[in-house]
């Protein structure tokens, strides 16, 4: 990838970066890609497209770093959990035998799965020694009549969230608008509604969390063409033109493609949430409000009373445990006010939030929920999160799975809210999850035990001698 491919990519208009004196996303600094570099962005933001076989094109390390690191469910084809490398050697490099590699690769991966679809994605090694990877998946494509899809992202170029832009880009130069949608079935017709196309992009299905999600909108008529890249098939992004709104879910990680999409088809686009109750709402009524059917807003607005009644009624037990328990939120982007969102729903108060990787809307909607004093952490290293938690005296830190081990053995309640965790927090009946996971955090009977003082220094306070068991002496 060029350079100057690299600084339209990070230069977005849709980003509010661009009101800046200087446009435009900063250009990675020495050690940012510490959180994760670009060839993970970019692999993170395709790999849960099921059906399709990924290849990545390096040395062995970097599959093994990023393969299977998200946890999105598929409802179907599980060829995306199956890690593919060319796995080059330092002879392989020196050689010059990378692109030869790449292409029994692709023909290897063909033969073996036979997918609708090849996405190979370049790696910093490969890059640095200019293996044409462009040229390598067009040759391979003509020869076995599959298409090949070239991501350059290596690692070098930049942070996560430019490898985000840099798959995004690349589903719209090579797969978006390849095919056309699927006729409606004739039973669709004979429920006597209009059936409204929309996608749903940066929506991952984390722990299945979309599935919560997809029932409500099925009910409202709206049929949801793809979702970039959450349980996705092939097929599903190359009609992504076809739709009529497309809605950013909570990341501007993919706002690239929301414009372009814009741009190329005049698709109208927003930004929500599917986390708290609130949120969902508000994305459920925006869907109706940007198609414009006064129908689908009638139906919106019976759906969302319905839904709303039945979820405060089921959530007011878990809210009466939670009421005013302090949080710190340590995750990254969105998640940073969408969470937000979702936790004063349930009554409780957010201390102090991590904000490392947001954007600044990411900021402005922060300081909206909570206030211009809130505290805001970019830096998220094990004392200053244990200092935050004592000042503020927080009851929970929620954060991703690589802070759980500070947090316990600081002996603070701990609740993954990352890309790991294994509960879908999205929608209403995410939330009444999100209530039942915190309560029994909170509540674990762990937490008095690990907290009192241990037996024997009661018995010293007494004046009572330490026997040889609670003094932890053994004879012989």
């Amino acid at each position: 990838m060029k350079a100057r491919d690299i600084a339209e990519l990070l230069n977005e208009p849709a980003c509010d970066h661009n009101t800046k004196e200087k446009s435009g996303c900063a250009k990675s600094k020495p050690g940012a890609t510490d959180g994760g570099c670009a060839f993970d962005g970019a692999q993170i933001a395709l790999l849960p497209i099921a059906d399709v076989a990924h290849i990545v094109h390096g040395t062995i390390a970097c599959a093994g770093s990023s393969w299977d690191n998200r946890g999105t469910c598929s409802s179907g084809p599980d060829l995306y959990r199956i890690g593919m490398t060319t796995d080059l050697s330092e002879q392989d490099v020196i050689m010059g035998r990378g692109e030869k590699r790449l292409f029994h690769a692709i023909k290897q991966a063909i033969d073996t799965y036979a997918p609708p679809a090849v996405f190979v994605y370049n790696t910093c090694v490969p890059a640095l020694i200019g293996d044409d990877v462009g040229a390598v998946c067009k040759a391979a494509s003509a020869r076995w009549g599959v298409p090949v899809v070239p991501i350059d992202a290596a690692g070098f170029y930049g942070s996560k969230n430019l490898g985000n832009r840099i798959a995004g880009e690349a589903m719209v130069e090579y797969v978006i608008g390849t095919r056309t949608p699927d006729e409606l079935p004739p039973a669709s017709h004979r429920l006597g509604i209009t059936v409204h196309d929309v996608n749903l992009i940066g929506e991952y299905n984390i722990a299945g969390e979309f599935w919560h999600v997809l029932p409500l909108l099925d009910e409202l008529g709206l049929r949801v063409l793809c979702t970039l890249s959450g349980d996705a098939r092939y097929r599903e992004v190359q009609t992504m033109h076809a739709a009529e709104t497309n809605m950013m879910v909570c990341s501007k990680a993919m706002i690239n493609v929301a414009r372009r999409l814009q741009e190329r088809y005049g698709t109208p686009w927003f930004e929500g949430s599917f986390y708290g109750v609130t949120d969902t709402s508000r994305a459920l009524r925006d869907f109706a409000r940007f198609l414009k059917d006064e129908e689908l807003q009638q139906r919106t607005e019976a759906l969302i009373e319905r839904e709303e009644a039945r979820i405060h009624t089921l959530l007011e037990p878990w809210r009466h445990r939670l009421q005013g328990k302090k949080v710190l939120l340590y995750t990254g982007g969105v998640k940073s006010w969408s969470v937000v969102s979702a936790l004063k729903d349930l009554g409780m108060k957010v201390v102090a939030t991590g904000t490392k990787k947001s954007t600044e809307e990411d900021k402005a909607r922060i300081r909206e929920l909570m206030g211009e004093d809130v505290r805001m952490l970019d830096e998220g290293n094990p004392r200053l999160l244990l200092k935050t938690v004592e000042d503020y005296g927080a009851d929970i830190l929620i954060a991703g799975g690589r802070n759980m081990y500070t947090a316990l053995k600081a002996r603070i309640p701990f609740l993954d809210i990352n890309q790991e965790r294994e509960f879908g927090y999205a929608g209403y009946d995410g939330m009444l999850e999100l209530a039942r996971q915190l309560s029994l955090t909170l509540e674990c009977p762990l937490w008095v035990a690990l907290r009192s003082p241990p037996p024997w220094q009661g018995q010293q306070a007494m004046g009572l001698p330490l026997t040889a068991a609670s003094s932890g002496v053994h004879h012989a």
